[in-house]
């Protein structure tokens, strides 16, 4: 069974080379990896033009938005199973063997991965227990986030649709159709990811952010006005 780790990109010079790093000493390493640069202008797309020389990398160029970067990115991929990572995550190291047993069982349609934070100059004390609120509403609930590496296979992403075409909650959206489709498994994992956005914003006004976030757009507020209350981290580091 061959995986394609797919990536979203805009403006990820500063932790993508890490992500591309961690996947290529995976044993085995993912059968490729598509990275959608949404028009970066930190020298990320630079960056992976020098990278993508040995055929396993691969760039495309997107339309910003998360979603149709996803997408794009998906297009072009050839293996049997997408992975979708974030640019500023880590996979755990036996997480493709994981993905791949998943689908020993035939009931399995997708699934995701528990996340923990990484440690970083400036971390908020309490991100453990934020984690672990986010791994406790995962096994509940079998959803997953984007920041979860959600995977899925290619067939069943192409008969779906692929995402909406979203700035935000296309990940939660994409899981809500997998799960319709069949089990939705979680991973023990975990996925290493940023606490950028807490460390920036403070964790419990984040936390209580995309709480207050996810009861709007399950109230049927469309995704692009959820944008607009959705700072990007990105220009605050800027």
């Amino acid at each position: 069974m061959r995986i394609s780790v797919v990536i979203p990109a805009l403006d990820e010079a500063v932790d993508l080379p890490a992500t591309i790093g961690a996947l290529r000493e995976h044993e085995p390493p993912p059968f490729e990896v598509i990275v959608a640069d949404g028009g970066s202008s930190d020298g990320t797309r630079e960056w992976l033009g020098r990278e993508a020389t040995d055929g396993w990398l691969h760039v495309v160029d997107s339309e910003r938005g998360r979603g149709r970067q996803l997408n794009a990115a998906a297009a072009v991929a050839t293996g049997d199973v997408l992975v979708f990572l974030h640019a500023d995550a880590t996979l755990p190291p036996h997480a493709l063997e994981q993905v791949i047993r998943a689908f020993d069982d035939a009931a399995v349609r997708g699934g995701a991965f528990t996340i923990r934070f990484k440690r970083e100059p400036g971390s908020p004390l309490s991100m453990p227990v934020i984690a672990r609120g986010i791994n406790f509403r995962t096994w509940v609930t079998a959803t997953a986030t984007g920041d979860q590496a959600i995977f899925v296979r290619r067939e069943d992403f192409a008969a779906l649709g692929g995402y909406e075409p979203w700035p935000l909650f296309e990940d939660v959206d994409l899981v809500t159709r997998i799960r319709r489709l069949g089990r939705f498994r979680i991973l023990a994992g975990p996925v290493t990811i940023s606490d950028r956005r807490y460390r920036t914003f403070g964790p419990w006004r984040t936390a209580a952010l995309m709480w207050w976030l996810r009861a709007l757009y399950l109230r049927g507020v469309p995704a692009d006005e959820l944008k607009r209350r959705f700072v990007d981290v990105r220009l605050r580091r800027q």
